[in-house]
């Protein structure tokens, strides 16, 4: 599991209590928490803020996993987000059905082309669909498009850019897509799991809930632990 900040790694972490362990991986320290009555691991990561670092820190997670002989069958992108009102509020929680660069691309005289329309990579994943419903279920998330941006959104006429261009997006944060495309190149599903502390639009920090968003980033995953260690990738 992989947040941007220890913050948000230490919420996911209250959901999973027990005792763990650190591991240091290069450039980054997993936190290991032990699965009641199961070999397997929740292996915490606080991978670094922007897409650029989270891909890279999760790679190396990864990596070590593979090297070590205890590949993960899953990687989830965890924390807390900006929400497009009304469609997800603050205190909401948001399940991503896809995972897209809102920023991936060129900026033109006729508008903004994503990097595919360039001829290049790939600018959304998709988790697995039934992952998705069944985390939905459990959590209570609304799901939808939860957008990737270097730089995250600060004015209402960027935000309503935005939902004009990807009317599904309910959540921007600066992570998701970073992960999963290390998820990609080490091909592992990923899912993403957002807590709304703001709406995304103009920066007003004191009308953040970030304590309210990180509560409910734990109780979500109190939630998602009986999906997560039940669901089977192969039956995908």
């Amino acid at each position: 599991m992989a947040t941007a900040v220890p913050a948000e790694r230490d919420a996911v972490a209250r959901a999973f209590p027990g005792p763990g362990r650190e591991l240091a991986v290069p450039g980054a320290t997993l936190h290991r928490i032990p699965r009641n009555g199961s070999p397997q691991v929740y292996d915490l990561l606080a991978a670094g803020v922007g897409p650029a670092r989270a891909a890279a820190a999760t790679a190396a997670a990864l990596t070590a996993a593979a090297l070590d002989g205890a590949p993960c069958h899953l990687v989830v992108s965890a924390g807390i987000a900006g929400g497009f009102a009304p469609h997800a509020p603050v205190g909401s929680l948001v399940l991503a059905d896809e995972i897209t660069a809102a920023d991936l691309g060129a900026e033109t005289a006729d508008g903004f082309l994503p990097v595919t329309a360039l001829g290049f990579g790939t600018v959304s994943h998709r988790p697995p669909a039934g992952l998705v419903r069944a985390a939905a279920a459990a959590t209570g998330a609304r799901t939808g498009t939860v957008l990737t941006g270097s730089t995250v959104t600060g004015t209402a006429a960027r935000a309503a850019e935005l939902r004009t261009r990807h009317p599904g997006a309910l959540a921007e944060a600066m992570e998701g897509f970073g992960v999963a495309e290390a998820a990609a190149a080490h091909g592992v599903p990923v899912l993403e799991l957002r807590a709304v502390s703001n709406p995304v639009g103009p920066r007003d920090r004191s009308a953040w809930r970030i304590d309210d968003a990180l509560a409910a980033l734990t109780d979500a995953f109190g939630k998602l632990a009986t999906v997560l260690e039940s669901w089977n990738p192969y039956d995908q």
